[in-house]
């Protein structure tokens, strides 16, 4: 068994829609950090699915729902950090609005 440590989403903006931001290809994924940081001048929300291999984002995989982030405020997500991806599983995720809050993640890819 092989582990890598690695950035899974590199900083980039949560788009407003929903939006598939990883998929664990291959291996087994251990999220151990998730960081959002609202760059906007107002609250703003943030929403996390882990969806299972062949599912949908939706209410049975939310694992944090609407999140609201104030400006300036990075949320390091305690809501994700400590949960798995099986093989094909991802992760997507929803901002209340385009270019207000920066995502990033790094995990454990078990092989």
């Amino acid at each position: 068994m092989a582990v890598t440590e690695k950035p899974i989403i590199l900083a980039k903006y949560a788009e407003n829609a929903q939006t598939t931001q990883y998929t664990a290809t291959n291996c087994r994924t251990s999220i151990h950090k998730f960081t959002a940081t609202n760059v906007s001048a107002g609250n703003e929300t943030l929403s996390i699915n882990l969806v299972p291999s062949g599912g949908t984002a939706g209410p049975s995989n939310l694992v944090m729902k609407t999140r609201t982030i104030a400006p300036n405020e990075t949320y390091t997500c305690p809501e994700v950090v400590g949960h798995s991806l099986e093989p094909s599983g991802f992760i997507s995720t929803i901002a209340s609005a385009a270019s207000a809050i920066v995502i990033r993640s790094s995990a454990r890819e078990i092989t």
